[in-house]
């Protein structure tokens, strides 16, 4: 059994405390390389940035040379997010190509069931389980030139040609449709069909949406980058407050 060593959450949650900035730029920096994350502070606001980019990273690792994100590094960031009296909202920026399903699902139903204000963008790409980790927040962005891939759920490795692999197959893969239409303005039917469409990629079933389409098909929220995503942001904080 592959045992993990405990994880401590307090490198990658930063208190924007203390009069050191030498110290907090360093931290800042580790804090960037090691888990893709930083908090920052701007306008009395505090903010924690986290980025989602390569492979999920589930129960098996990587080779060395993926790039990849693991979700036992995310998903003790999120609970310290919550829990943060410091930390008023989350960005999430994702530029992903798939990996674990059970993995990226449970980073996107933590997040999609935070209180705080949450907001994703998609730069570059989001393949796969990255499309749920693209709606899971309360408000989606993708920039223009950045892509949604959909296609069905599938498995490397041995597969035991069974009626029971077939149904495992589909009951995960409606809990991926469950949950983006959830999470989004898209149709249960309008995803399927994206899913399934054999006439777009040569080599696998499935369909590539750029920003635009993404958006008009009721996936994504707005079309729009970073300064937009940071606008929405701060208005989802000052209506919570009003609340």
């Amino acid at each position: 059994m592959q045992e993990y060593k405990d994880f401590d959450i307090s490198p990658a949650i930063h208190q924007p405390q203390g009069n050191d900035d030498n110290s907090n730029e360093s931290d800042d920096a580790k804090r960037v390389e090691e888990f893709g994350s930083v908090t920052v502070k701007k306008r009395g606001r505090v903010l924690h940035c986290l980025t989602i980019i390569g492979q999920i990273e589930g129960h098996y690792i990587l080779p060395p040379q993926n790039k990849t994100t693991k979700y036992e590094h995310v998903i003790p960031q999120l609970v310290a997010i919550e829990e943060s009296d410091e930390i008023e909202g989350l960005l999430i920026i994702l530029n992903t190509v798939g990996g674990d399903v059970e993995a990226g699902l449970a980073i996107a139903e933590l997040i999609s069931t935070m209180k705080k204000p949450t907001v994703s963008i998609v730069l570059g790409g989001g393949h796969s389980i990255g499309v749920p980790l693209a709606v899971c927040a309360k408000r989606s962005f993708i920039v223009p030139s950045a892509t949604m891939t959909i296609h069905p759920v599938r498995m490397n490795g041995l597969v035991l040609g069974v009626p029971q692999t077939l149904s495992y197959f589909d009951k995960m893969q409606e809990r991926i449709v469950r949950f983006v239409t959830d999470n989004s303005k898209i149709t249960a039917e309008k995803f399927r069909s994206l899913m399934m469409n054999t006439g777009e990629l040569i080599m696998d079933v499935g369909s590539v949406l750029d920003g635009e389409m993404a958006v008009e098909s009721g996936l994504i929220d707005s079309l729009g980058g970073l300064a937009d995503a940071l606008a929405c942001l701060y208005q989802l904080i000052e209506e919570g407050e009003k609340k």
